[in-house]
């Protein structure tokens, strides 16, 4: 069936999960049950289905049920058939997300999700992506803080680098000003589940380690080399720096980007992320203390019992922060892009949210992705897309206009000279 004909825009497959209940409770405040948009709760529990339903308060009996299985691929063959977009929560993805993606494919249905999980990220594209362009399946991996805000926020200043000097930046650099937000089971589940199959299998660490790994097959190479794991004096920043725990998975996505936008950024482009930690020595020991952590924490999580010890300590999946920790939440993120030939041209920008980065910011992140692929208008076609690649401005405008999500330029010469999706504080 073409999907302009389809009876639904958006499917929100593992409603009934700790992240799919919040990005249903962001839609139907959003857009409602009988709005602009049509779309409904999946899972595989009907109870459970309408339990999530009734709590969203009056008006949502409108809202249609869609029951299935992730290991039944009949059941979301016929789910995937209804809909313009599955936009899923349920992870692990490497476990529970293959047959979804399938079904996708087959049927031509767009796709997004949450996975940070690089190993099964490349799998999926190497198995499908031929498929994918010729049904005309757009697959949209990362659309939460892993990794919108990185590599829109690279897209973003790019863009204005290209519009102020006519030329693109060789080198970008995230850093973390700060962010405060809890964990969730679900991510916790994940993040075991890739340590479990990187002991199992070796091409799952070298998936994770290459810097280039989801790249198009035949150009997985490039200047960039392996996270930096020590810490460092960063003097565009004027501040120590210590490793970003999310950085192995970020700077692979903005890398796919820059390779799937015909190299926009340059063959030669490089990029890194990391956490400032304050300036002269104050700032080093602080660095110097969480890069120990940081290291000392993978390693010991590497071990088998301390796993399976870990697992039985920390959440659960279906669990997470309060409704008062995700609104007290933010995050804060700074990039410098590098002129090429002039440092004085140099561009500083922001990246923030208003919300706990990893599920009050990202369940609205995630929805607003679905939506645009089910509504906008996109110039890209069937495959395996990044935000920034497939969404591009129509999604930054959305999440400036209605996710909480800001976008500006800091540098004091041009800060009243804003681009489009771009705001200030």
């Amino acid at each position: 069936m073409d999907r302009t004909e389809r009876e639904l825009d958006v499917v929100v497959w593992g409603a009934t999960g700790f992240t799919g209940a919040l990005v249903a409770e962001y839609l139907f405040e959003r857009y409602g049950a009988e709005g602009p948009l049509s779309w409904a709760l999946g899972g595989r529990n009907v109870a459970r289905l309408e339990a999530v339903r009734d709590g969203l308060g009056p008006g949502a009996k409108a809202l249609p049920l869609l029951v299935g299985d992730a290991n039944d691929p009949a059941s979301l063959h016929r789910l995937a058939e209804r809909t313009r977009v599955v936009c899923t929560t349920v992870g692990p993805y490497a476990l529970y997300g293959s047959e979804l993606v399938a079904a996708c494919v087959e049927t031509g249905t767009d796709y997004c999700d949450l996975t940070g999980e690089i190993h099964w990220m490349q799998r999926m594209i190497d198995t499908w992506q031929d498929a994918a362009e010729r049904s005309g399946a757009r697959i949209v991996h990362t659309c939460g803080f892993d990794c919108i805000p990185s590599d829109l926020g690279t897209f973003f200043v790019q863009r204005e680098m290209q519009r102020r000097h006519g030329v693109a930046s060789p080198h970008v650099k995230l850093r973390v000003a700060g962010f405060r937000g809890g964990a969730s089971g679900g991510t916790i589940a994940s993040m075991l589940a890739m340590m479990e199959a990187a002991r199992r299998d070796p091409s799952v660490m070298r998936a994770m380690n290459e810097p280039y790994s989801i790249n198009p097959r035949g150009e997985r190479s490039g200047p960039d080399g392996p996270e930096r794991m020590v810490p460092a004096h960063d003097p565009d920043f004027d501040q120590w720096t210590a490793p970003f725990v999310m950085a192995g998975v970020d700077t692979k996505v903005v890398r796919r980007t820059n390779a799937l936008l015909g190299y926009a950024y340059g063959r030669d482009f490089r990029y890194d992320e990391a956490m400032l930690m304050g300036e002269g020595p104050a700032g080093a020991v602080k660095a110097a203390a969480s890069a120990a952590a940081i290291v000392g924490g993978m390693a010991a999580m590497a071990l088998g019992p301390v796993r399976r010890l870990a697992a039985g300590r920390l959440p659960a999946p279906g669990e997470g922060p309060s409704k008062e920790t995700r609104a007290a939440g933010y995050f804060d993120l700074r990039l410098h892009a590098a002129h090429p030939a002039d440092p004085a041209r140099a561009l500083r920008a922001r990246v923030t949210g208003d919300r706990d980065p990893g599920y009050g910011s990202t369940s609205r992140m995630l929805g607003e992705s679905a939506v645009c692929l089910a509504q906008d208008r996109l110039r890209a076609g069937g495959g395996f897309w990044t935000p920034a690649a497939a969404l591009g401005d129509a999604l930054l405008e959305r999440l400036v206009e209605r996710a909480g999500l800001t976008f500006s330029i800091e540098d004091p010469g041009q800060s009243e000279d804003r681009g489009p999706g771009a705001t200030s504080r």
